[in-house]
């Protein structure tokens, strides 16, 4: 029985030291905290059979195992728990089992030998231990659902025309497009990634062609903070505006981003950026499978707001792709687990709900920002300087 003790004091010692020093959240740090205090008590209820399965001559040794057996119980069911509503598979997962049945045995073994017995008053104490209980796991439900879900991340992207010019010969339009991407909301967040489009519609068949698209923050996976904006300013060259068959021009920007009080990632994914070719080269274009168009993709191993989400979720990775579909690039992210091989599938509602759920990650794509062609050509006729 003190090695079932042990071990979970262990566990406990593991995540509570983790959590203690680098959870993101301060409720995550509490949680930390309460962890190392139950491993203490889980050290002191492996002492203490020392005396009651031999000796006996503390009265209360019996109910200090009793205690330490049912904190066992509650927090090895509470990880197994959070093991089998994540979905995934983690080595641990053998453990949280191994745990729930020993201390399921070792407490009716205790019942059945009444070691409750040395105890005045055994049905108060028993009642307010469940009371404890269920404040700890309240505390656990509060910081790991009720507050990220209370502050909420509100990121805006937009696209805005300037002053467009002409060249010495009037053979070139200049059109300035301003970017920007702001952070309204009360919680920092991760820009994965960034895409815009500049697009011109035709007079005669009302369609659109992509004029240009690229990303426009650099370097991505940067922090964007409460209240931050960052802003790029991209120049579109239109050949021969006089003979310019299109009416209008159109600009539109998104972005993806992740909360960073609910992961954190490495500080190489903004230096991870390759193309298909250079990945493929390498043997890592399969991993994870990307698009069949060509594309540049970055890549990072995350961990997870608190070392409790670490141990139950496992190792997890993030992977954006930058896909140069003919006619309309987009952007794509995908968080899963190292080496998993599954398709690539941009319409896969039930990954994306998941990583929504876990991490925030929220597509943002502004408005359409549009101006008639014409009034673009007068605007950089009159800003041309007079011969």
């Amino acid at each position: 029985m003190a090695v079932g003790l042990l071990a979970t004091a262990s566990v406990l010692i593991k995540i509570g030291k983790a959590d203690t020093l680098d959870a993101l959240t301060y409720a995550g740090r509490i949680e930390g905290a309460t962890f190392l205090l139950l491993a203490l008590v889980e050290v002191i209820a492996a002492t203490a059979t020392l005396d009651y399965w031999r000796k006996r001559r503390i009265n209360y040794s019996g109910a200090v195992i009793l205690f330490g057996v049912s904190a066992a119980l509650g927090v090895s069911l509470l990880l197994l728990m959070l093991q089998i509503s994540g979905r995934v598979y983690s080595p641990w997962l053998l453990l949280w089992i191994a745990l729930v049945l020993w201390s399921s045995w070792a407490l009716w073994i205790l019942v059945r030998d009444r070691a409750y017995k040395g105890l005045l008053h055994p049905r108060r104490i028993a009642i307010g231990a469940i009371v404890s209980v269920l404040l700890g796991l309240t505390n656990l439900a509060y910081s790991q659902v009720y507050v990220p879900y209370v502050r909420s991340p509100l990121v805006e992207s937009a696209a805005e025309f300037r002053g467009p010019s002409l060249n010495g010969e009037g053979t070139k339009m200049y059109l300035p497009v301003h970017l920007y991407v702001r952070n309204s909301g009360q919680v920092p967040v991760y820009l994965l990634g960034s895409i815009y489009w500049i697009r011109a519609r035709s007079a005669s068949t009302l369609k659109y062609k992509l004029i240009d698209s690229r990303e426009f923050i650099t370097p991505s996976g940067r922090v964007l903070n409460p209240g931050e904006e960052f802003a790029q300013d991209v120049v579109v060259k239109i050949e021969k505006p006089g003979k310019f068959d299109y009416e209008s021009v159109s600009a539109q920007a998104e972005v993806y981003v992740v909360r960073k009080d609910r992961m954190t990632m490495t500080a190489d994914y903004g230096r991870s950026g390759k193309n298909v070719g250079t990945l493929r080269a390498k043997g890592k274009d399969q991993d994870p499978p990307g698009p069949s168009d060509p594309y540049f993709r970055y890549q990072s191993e995350i961990s997870n707001s608190s070392e409790i989400l670490n141990v139950t979720r496992g190792r997890q990775r993030v992977t954006l792709w930058w896909v140069n579909h003919p006619g309309k690039p987009y952007i794509y992210v995908d968080v899963a687990p190292p080496g998993e091989r599954k398709a690539f599938d941009i319409n896969s509602l039930a990954a994306r709900e998941d990583t929504i759920e876990r991490y925030g990650l929220a597509e943002v794509r502004g408005s359409v920002a549009q101006m008639p062609f014409a009034e673009l050509l007068e605007k950089a006729q009159d800003a041309r300087p007079t011969q």
